[in-house]
């Protein structure tokens, strides 16, 4: 059973993320997303290597271990009120801490990551489990948390090609947007959802969508929440 998926986002006009970009400048973006993060709830969220690589304090692990690690799970807490989630196949990120924010970290890993870097997270105390062996399996993933850490409802907030990747899979239950007075206007700038060149036909399997709520918020934005169906085949 996998957890219920909210995609939260905050927006441009033209569906842009990236708040450097946006015109006229503000710096409201960052402060109302946490401030809806907060207002959604949930055991868990979820962001992609980029957005996860944000937070990280350490610039690499050894290369090098005497240890050699089992491909199953290494969980160093399973008694957090709210966990972070951060897809890293290939295990690029050197975390150099064990929390964001008061939330512990769990990483999602392929079988192709080193024993180095597996060294590296347990030294740092953060949590590890495989969904795959050179692609991740998201519902795999999704399933476990379940499972494993109690995570019933799970938002997943980034970045674009993360977000795309769980809507091209039929994994998100509810979308949650909140668009800002502001434009990009920019052709490349990263968007809500994307893909790479590959997936670039690949449609999302959105059989339906229908407004849950539309919110007007102070200065002018817009918060819009959308229950999604998708085709029972994906799923």
């Amino acid at each position: 059973m996998k957890p219920y998926v909210v995609c939260h986002m905050v927006a441009s006009i033209d569906g842009r993320i990236l708040h450097s970009r946006w015109r006229p400048r503000t710096r409201e973006g960052g402060d109302l997303f946490e401030r809806l993060h907060v207002r959604l709830g949930g055991e868990a969220w979820l962001v992609g290597r980029v957005t996860g690589q944000e937070f990280a304090k350490a610039r690499a692990y050894g290369a090098h271990t005497d240890g050699i690690y089992p491909r199953e799970p290494w969980l160093a807490r399973r008694d957090a009120d709210a966990y972070g989630i951060v897809l890293d196949a290939h295990g690029k990120i050197a975390w150099g801490r064990s929390d964001i924010g008061g939330d512990p970290i769990v990483v999602i890993l392929t079988d192709q990551v080193a024993d180095s870097h597996l060294a590296g997270l347990r030294a740092d105390g953060v949590s590890y489990f495989f969904a795959g062996k050179h692609e991740l399996d998201l519902a795999y993933a999704l399933e476990f948390l379940n499972r494993e850490l109690g995570v019933k409802r799970l938002l997943v907030e980034g970045g674009g090609g993360n977000n795309g990747a769980f809507l091209r899979a039929g994994l998100i239950d509810e979308i949650s947007l909140a668009v800002c007075p502001v434009v990009d206007g920019a052709n490349g700038a990263p968007s809500v959802f994307d893909s790479p060149a590959s997936d670039a036909e690949l449609r999302a399997p959105v059989a339906q969508m229908s407004l849950e709520s539309c919110e007007v918020l102070e200065g002018g934005a817009v918060w819009l929440r959308y229950r999604l169906r998708n085709d029972a085949a994906t799923t």
